[in-house]
């Protein structure tokens, strides 16, 4: 992925969509990749918005979001998702930048940061939490809902579908990064430092109230069983 825009340029989209009163969804494409990514955008208590993994959209669409409350936080949700960054705080200059501790340093290569997960002033409605096992790196930031909690991932957690072609194989075997809710083997080499402290911070997380849905920053949402699921997916850092 490229480190950072220079300019903001919309690349293919989906609509945005609204999943609950303070939460909405858009999936977006990466060029040159078979990769989709995702932006998930949530209204805290106070009316805030914090965008978390930033897309850019088109000026309508850009209105479109701001008329559901005023953009404070800019969410990195590590120290490669930085496509979008630097022309977000450039349009939002007021906006706080925020990633995970661990990423840090990999995110002010391309923009000023203001603070990290532990910065995010405590909120009733959104949480911002760092990952255990991650070495800081990565976080979940966590969303309540008149119907439900979600939870929204990064790259620790995958749900693709298989494709079709070389990518699709390459994908499915060589990364393991397809076929449903996973930790992809990118993430087992390269992000995860302690699997047990993850897997015990996955299920406590799977014990969320009313836990509804999971979001990941790479295709679908996940709407089963979403407890169940993520500690199936901590079964498999044993």
């Amino acid at each position: 992925m490229a480190k950072t825009k220079s300019v903001w340029k919309v690349l293919p989209h989906r609509p945005l969509q609204k999943l609950s009163e303070n939460l909405w969804h858009l999936e977006g494409d990466l060029e040159g990749m078979p990769l989709k990514r995702v932006m998930t955008v949530a209204r805290r208590g106070d009316g805030g918005l914090v965008l978390h993994n930033c897309i850019a959209l088109a000026d309508h669409e850009m209105a479109q979001l701001e008329a559901q409350g005023p953009i404070r936080y800019l969410v990195v949700p590590n120290g490669y998702h930085r496509l979008d960054i630097s022309v977000f705080k450039d349009r939002y200059p007021q906006a706080k930048v925020l990633c995970p501790r661990g990423a840090r340093d990999k995110v002010a290569e391309v923009v000023a940061v203001d603070g990290t997960y532990e910065d995010f002033p405590p909120d009733d409605a959104v949480t911002l939490t760092t990952l255990e096992g991650t070495a800081a790196r990565e976080g979940v930031m966590l969303v309540r809902s008149a119907d439900g909690a979600t939870a929204v991932f990064n790259d620790v957690l995958f749900n693709m579908p298989h494709l079709g072609g070389m990518q699709g194989f390459v994908l499915k075997h060589v990364t393991q990064s397809s076929g449903g809710l996973r930790i992809s083997r990118i993430s087992r080499l390269f992000l995860i430092k302690d699997r047990k402290a993850l897997a015990e911070h996955l299920c406590r997380l799977a014990d969320t109230p009313q836990l509804r849905r999971i979001i990941v920053a790479h295709h679908e949402i996940y709407t089963g069983d979403a407890g169940a699921a993520l500690r199936g997916v901590a079964a498999t850092l044993g």
